[in-house]
C-alpha cells in the first residue's frame, strides 16, 4: 500500500482539511452525551438551576452564609455578590470560570448548612444532628454522638431530639466563642458525605432561594431544556454537515487518485512488450485496471471517512470518560482488550484468503474470457460440458473463498454487538450502585454509557475497516507490481535521427533471437537487406521463425544477438514514435476496433484525407464491398471486427496500413483469407501505387510471392536459401518441396 502513497502527495491539503473536518465532527459527537447528561441532571433533577452559584439571593440568606465563612470566604463573597439599591437582595457578579469555580469551592458546604439549618427534616434525613459533639451518628455516617448536656470535650451538646431547636435564629444570636466550635463540628460531619450528595443539596438551597425570591422554576426549567436541545440539535447538524462535506472530499479525492492510477497502469501496459504480456496474462492485467484499482479507490474513501474518525473518536471518547468518571474506566478497558483480541483473530484467520481472493479473480477472468473469444470453437467441437465445468470450478473456487471470508466477517458483528450490548449491562450494573451510593449522578451515568459505546463504535469501525484494508492491500500490491515491471524494451537515451538521403532501407546483421526463459534461439544468423521499393518475401515450414524475423522490425521483441536496422539506423536506437511512423504493419491476426470504418481505416493517420483513404480501400480490394453497405465508410464495426467477414476484416488491415503512408510495409500472413483473385488483384494494385514503399510479406501460399524481388527461405530458424522463384527452385532444396506441395507442374514450369 506505501508503494501507492505517492498518488495522494498533491492532495495533502484535502486530507489535512478532512481531519479538520472530523476534529470538527468528533467534537460535536463528544460534547452530545455531555448535553444528555445535563439535561438529565441539571434539567429534569435540578429544574435547570445548572450551579451552586446562585445568580441572586436574598439580603438574610447572604448574611446567613457567612456565619458558616471564615474571614477569606466572607471576604470572597462579598466581593462576587453586590447589593441590589432597588431590591433587598444581591446579584453575582460576571466572574471568569476560575473564580467561579473558587466561589464554588468556598461556598458549597456554607450553602449546604444554610439549607439543612433551615430545614431540619434534610438535617435529620441525611442522619446528622445539629448537636456539636464527638462520637458516631447513629447511622455511622458521620462522627457525631446523641447525647445531652456536656461531652467529654466540655462543649454544648444536643441530643438528636433537640436537632430542630437548634435552628439559624439561634446560631445567630449565639456569641462566636461558642458558635464557631459547633460550626466546625458540623462542618467536619459535611465533609464526611458524598460530594454528589452535597452538590444536590447546594442545588436545592439554589432552588429554595429562587423560589423565596419569586422566581418560577418551571418556566426555568422548560427554558434550560429547550435551550440545551436547541444546542444539541445545533451540534448535530454541524456534524451531519462535517460527514456530508468529509464523504464529498473523500469521493472526490479517492475518485481522482483512482484516475491516476488507472492511467498509469494504461500507459506502463502500452509500455510492455510480448514479454511481459507472457508474464501478465491478459486477464490479469484487466482485473488489476478494474477491480484491483476499485478496491484501492473504496480503501481511501472509507480510510479518509473511518480510519481518520475512529482514533479520534476513540482518544477523545477515553479523554471523556476520564473526566466523567474515572473508577469505571476498567470497563472500557476490558471493552477494548476483547475488541482488540476479535479484529487479531479474525486477521490472523482471514487474511490468507484475501490473498488468494484476487488470484481467484484472476482465473475465472481468464476462463470466461477464454470461452467468450472461443464460443465458436466450443460450439464447433461441441464442447459445451467440458467449458461449463472448467466454469464452473473457477466460480466455485472464488464462491467458496467468498463465503469463508464474509462468514467470518458477519461472525464478526453480532461478536462486536455482544461485546457492545454487555458493556452497557455491566455500565448500568456498575454505575447503579454508584448512584445508590451518591457517588454518581444518573445523567453522567448516562453520559458514560454513551462514550463507552462511541468508544467501542470507534472499534468497530477499525473492525470494518479490516475487512476492506487486506483485500485492497493486496490489490494495491499487485497493481505496483506492474507500475514498477520495468519493460524489456524501453525508449532509448539518445534516440538516433536516420540520415535523410536513405528511406525504406530494412538491413538484418547476423540476427539471433532466443524467447525469455527459452533454451535455444528461434532465429540463428539471419542476415538480409531490403532496399527501397523492393519486395522481399519469407517462407518456411510452420515453426520456422518468419513472424518472429519480422517482429523484430517493430522492435516488438529485441534481438538477441545482431542489429535490425531500418534506413541505416538500429531500431533500438530509435524513439518508438519515429520508428512505428516509418511502418506499416498487418499482422497475422487481423485486429478492429469498435468504430467505424473510416475510423479504422485512418487509426494510423488521422489526418488522411477522405480521397486518401478511398485509395488505401481501393488498393487493399476492399472497396468493393465497403460501398456496398448502406452507410458506406461511415458503418459500423463492432467490438473486434465481430459484425464483418475474416476476409473482410484482412482487407480492412491492410488499407490501415496503407493509409498511414509508411516507407516500409510488413504483412505477416496477411492474405491466407483472401481468395486467388483477390490476393493477385491486391498484389497488382500494391505494386502499382506503392512502387517506392519496401513491402516485407510473410506468407505460406507461394502464389502469393511467387513475383516477389526476393524470396527469404527459412528452415529451423536458419535461412535455407534467398533469391527469385527461379532461383529458389534449383538451389534451395527446402523451397522445392514447399511449391512442389502447392503447385502444379503447369506451375512450377512456368
Amino acid at each position: 500500500m506505501r508503494k501507492l502513497a505517492r498518488y495522494l502527495k498533491g492532495s495533502v491539503w484535502v486530507i489535512v482539511l478532512v481531519l479538520a473536518l472530523l476534529c470538527l465532527q468528533a467534537a460535536c459527537d463528544l460534547a452530545l452525551p455531555g448535553y444528555t447528561s445535563r439535561i438529565v441532571t441539571e434539567g429534569i433533577q435540578q429544574k435547570g438551576v445548572e450551579s451552586i452559584l446562585p445568580e441572586r439571593m436574598r439580603a438574610q440568606t447572604f448574611e446567613d452564609l457567612k456565619l458558616f465563612l471564615d474571614e477569606e470566604g466572607t471576604a470572597l463573597l462579598e466581593e462576587s455578590y453586590l447589593p441590589q439599591a432597588d431590591a433587598d437582595e444581591y446579584r453575582l457578579e460576571k466572574l471568569s470560570g476560575q473564580e467561579r469555580q473558587e466561589l464554588s469551592e468556598r461556598l458549597g458546604t456554607a450553602e449546604v448548612l444554610v439549607y439543612l439549618f433551615s430545614n431540619p427534616e434534610a438535617l435529620a434525613g441525611m442522619g446528622m444532628s445539629s448537636a456539636a459533639s464527638d462520637g458516631t451518628a447513629a447511622d455511622g455516617t458521620a462522627p457525631v454522638e446523641a447525647a445531652s448536656g456536656e461531652d467529654t470535650s466540655g462543649e454544648p451538646a444536643l441530643d438528636g431530639a433537640a436537632a430542630p431547636q437548634l435552628s439559624l435564629e439561634m446560631l445567630r444570636h449565639l456569641p462566636a466563642l461558642l458558635r464557631r466550635p459547633m460550626i466546625e463540628k458540623i462542618q467536619e460531619q459535611v465533609a464526611q458525605i458524598p460530594d454528589s450528595i452535597l452538590t444536590q443539596t447546594g442545588i436545592a438551597f439554589v432552588q429554595n432561594e429562587y423560589e423565596q425570591l419569586g422566581e418560577d422554576l418551571a418556566k426555568r426549567q422548560t427554558a434550560f431544556l429547550l435551550g440545551t436541545g436547541a444546542r444539541m440539535l445545533g451540534l448535530a447538524l454541524v456534524a451531519m454537515l462535517c460527514t456530508i462535506l468529509v464523504s464529498f472530499l473523500a469521493s472526490r479525492l479517492a475518485a481522482g487518485t483512482a484516475y491516476k492510477i488507472r492511467s498509469d497502469v494504461y500507459r506502463k501496459v502500452m509500455s510492455f512488450g510480448s514479454q511481459e504480456f507472457h508474464e501478465f496474462s491478459t486477464a490479469s492485467l484487466i482485473t488489476r485496471s478494474t477491480n484491483d484499482i476499485q478496491q484501492v479507490q473504496m480503501l481511501l474513501v472509507m480510510g479518509l471517512r473511518m480510519v481518520l474518525y475512529a482514533p479520534i473518536l476513540g482518544i477523545g471518547g477515553i479523554l471523556k470518560v476520564m473526566g466523567t468518571n474515572s473508577s469505571m474506566s476498567w470497563i472500557i478497558a476490558l471493552a477494548v482488550g476483547l475488541l482488540l483480541l476479535l479484529i487479531l483473530v479474525l486477521f490472523a484467520v482471514a487474511m490468507p484468503r484475501f490473498t488468494k481472493l484476487q488470484s481467484l479473480i484472476d482465473r475465472l477472468n481468464l476462463v470466461t474470457r477464454e470461452q467468450l473469444t472461443g464460443v465458436m470453437v466450443t460450439r464447433a467441437f461441441s464442447a459445451e460440458k467440458h467449458e461449463e465445468e472448467r466454469f464452473e470450478k473457477a466460480n466455485l473456487d472464488l464462491t467458496r473463498t467468498n463465503l469463508f471470508v464474509n462468514r467470518c466477517m458477519t461472525f464478526m458483528m453480532p461478536v462486536m454487538m455482544l461485546i457492545m450490548n454487555g458493556i452497557s449491562v455491566l455500565i448500568v450494573y456498575t454505575g447503579a450502585h454508584a448512584v445508590d451510593a451518591g457517588t454518581l449522578q444518573v445523567g453522567d451515568m448516562m453520559a458514560f454509557i454513551q462514550y463507552a459505546m462511541q468508544i467501542i463504535m470507534s472499534f468497530l469501525m477499525i473492525a470494518l475497516m479490516s475487512i476492506i484494508i487486506p483485500r485492497a492491500n493486496v490489490a494495491a500490491n499487485r497493481i505496483a507490481q506492474v507500475l514498477e515491471k520495468e519493460a524489456a524494451i524501453r525508449e532509448p537515451e539518445n534516440p538516433v535521427t536516420p540520415p535523410g538521403d536513405v528511406h525504406g532501407e530494412v538491413s538484418f546483421e547476423h540476427v539471433s533471437f532466443a524467447y525469455p526463459d527459452a533454451g535455444e534461439n528461434v532465429l540463428t544468423d539471419i542476415s538480409f537487406t531490403a532496399h527501397q521499393g523492393e519486395t522481399v518475401a519469407i517462407i518456411g515450414s510452420t515453426g520456422s521463425g518468419k513472424s518472429t524475423l519480422i517482429n523484430l522490425i517493430p522492435r516488438l521483441y529485441d534481438v538477441t544477438q545482431g542489429s535490425v536496422k531500418v534506413d541505416g539506423v538500429d531500431v533500438r536506437d530509435y524513439r518508438k514514435a519515429d520508428l512505428c511512423a516509418k511502418l506499416g504493419y498487418v499482422p497475422q491476426k487481423s485486429i478492429l476496433f469498435s468504430g467505424t470504418i473510416a475510423s479504422n481505416i485512418r487509426y494510423g493517420n488521422k489526418n488522411a484525407s477522405d480521397e486518401e483513404m478511398q485509395l488505401a480501400a481501393q488498393i487493399a480490394q476492399a472497396q468493393e464491398f465497403i460501398e456496398e453497405k448502406d452507410s458506406g465508410y461511415d458503418s459500423r464495426i463492432a467490438q473486434g471486427g465481430t459484425n464483418v467477414s475474416g476476409g473482410q476484416k484482412q482487407r480492412l488491415s491492410i488499407a490501415r496500413a496503407i493509409a498511414s503512408d509508411p516507407e516500409i510495409l510488413i504483412f505477416d500472413d496477411s492474405f491466407s483469407a483472401l481468395d486467388f483473385k483477390t490476393d493477385a488483384a491486391l498484389r497488382r494494385a500494391l505494386h502499382e501505387h506503392t512502387r517506392d514503399v519496401t513491402t516485407i510479406i510473410v506468407a505460406q501460399r507461394i502464389s502469393t510471392i511467387l513475383h516477389a524481388d526476393r524470396i527469404l527461405v527459412l528452415d529451423e530458424g536458419k535461412l535455407a536459401g534467398t533469391g527469385t522463384h527461379k532461383e529458389l527452385m534449383e538451389s534451395c532444396e527446402v523451397y522445392r518441396q514447399i511449391a512442389v506441395s502447392q503447385l502444379s507442374g503447369e506451375e512450377l514450369a512456368g
